[in-house]
């Protein structure tokens, strides 16, 4: 198993002093979630490829980037190019979606990729060999602040029993109302990277909200916390 990690969503942060407010955070986690919406596969706009170069040069911490974007193929590499970690991508907008995850790998980059809730895990039964992540939506998605649809906690399990099944090396994240009510259901399911916006950064002291996340979710591990493998 992975060890826990939190990526603390900056889509929560206060992006006229973003450098700081992932500076704030940077003690407690290795990874940094930047959401990139482009106003057409979801109705919301956030940052681009300039931000990320700007935010790439402000940090040692990972960079995490789900694309909610209909072209994954053109700004993933772009994004991979910035020196970002890891890129996430929704499949139902490629036509060939295992084709991209094998160039991006190319690239150097992890490749995700995300499940809308009522997309079911077959959907990517194929790619799931071949990936680094597998991104569970918690809710929809397109914009921070929503509340976690708890039915989509069968998802993460399915995910977990096909990684064990089949000796299949990939992260599970889950995304959109993660808070300390809520991830327990989503690790004692099998996630292990939890996506958090406003439960991090609305919090008067970022590093302890972080740390109080993993401290439930490590209650809640099947068989006890994971391991150290990062």
């Amino acid at each position: 198993m992975y060890e826990f990690r939190v990526a603390p969503s900056i889509l929560a942060a206060d992006f006229a002093r973003l450098g700081a407010e992932v500076d704030d955070v940077a003690p407690a986690v290795p990874v940094v979630h930047v959401d990139v919406m482009d106003g057409h596969y979801v109705p919301n706009i956030t940052l681009g490829p300039p931000v990320v170069a700007s935010l790439r040069g402000a940090t040692d911490r990972q960079l995490d980037c789900h694309l909610m974007v209909t072209d994954p193929g053109t700004y993933a590499p772009i994004l991979l190019g910035l020196g970002v970690d890891s890129v996430t991508f929704h499949p139902e907008v490629e036509d060939e979606p295992l084709a991209l995850v094998h160039r991006l790998h190319e690239l150097g980059g992890e490749v995700g990729v995300a499940l809308k809730p009522a997309f079911p895990l077959e959907m990517i039964e194929e790619l799931l060999p071949h990936l680094d992540m597998v991104l569970v939506m918690t809710v929809e998605p397109g914009f921070g602040g929503q509340a976690f649809m708890p039915e989509t906690v069968p998802k993460i399990a399915a995910a977990a029993r096909w990684r064990q099944a089949n000796d299949a090396d990939y992260r599970i994240q889950v995304d959109g109302g993660i808070a300390l009510d809520t991830i327990e259901a989503a690790a004692a399911a099998g996630a292990d990277t939890f996506v958090a916006g406003s439960s991090v950064f609305g919090a008067d002291d970022r590093v302890a909200a972080v740390r109080a996340l993993l401290a439930r979710a490590r209650m809640a591990a099947p068989g006890g916390a994971p391991g150290e493998r990062s």
